[in-house]
């Protein structure tokens, strides 16, 4: 990892739980496997002041460039629960795929549990819009 562990900013960090925690009763085995896997990673996360956050780390409304292994490429934007939208390419952070991108950087590798089994994700270019999370 390029930073030695996931980073995130301190309100995120807050918003982070309060999604999880409202996404409580969902029983789909990969969602709860990659709940389980934040939360185990966020125990050693580093979190950091607003100023002080890297510009390439995955956070609410991020614009992630990821490749897979078998070459395909997919651009996403990470956003709140009830701004989700696929066909826009805006995945709530309570998907999967977020969860396992959220507090890693540009130039990150990540594995990771999904339904078709675990896949290797690499994170190719970070881009941050300046939205801030909105509640659920």
């Amino acid at each position: 990892m390029k930073y030695g562990g996931l980073i995130i900013e301190h309100k995120e960090y807050d918003k982070l739980i309060q999604f999880i925690g409202m996404g409580h009763h969902r029983r789909d085995e990969t969602y709860q496997a990659s709940v389980n896997k934040i939360l185990d990673e966020l125990k050693s996360a580093k979190k950091l002041s607003l100023d002080k956050m890297p510009e390439d780390v995955v956070r609410f409304n991020s614009v992630v460039e990821i490749s897979f292994p078998n070459g395909n490429k997919r651009t996403l934007q990470i956003v709140s629960p009830n701004n989700g939208d696929v066909a826009l390419n805006k995945i709530s952070i309570l998907a999967p795929m977020s969860l396992a991108l959220f507090g890693y950087a540009a130039d990150d590798e990540v594995m990771w549990q999904f339904p078709s089994g675990v896949q290797a994700i690499k994170i190719l270019k970070v881009d941050q819009m300046t939205v801030e999370p909105k509640s659920a």
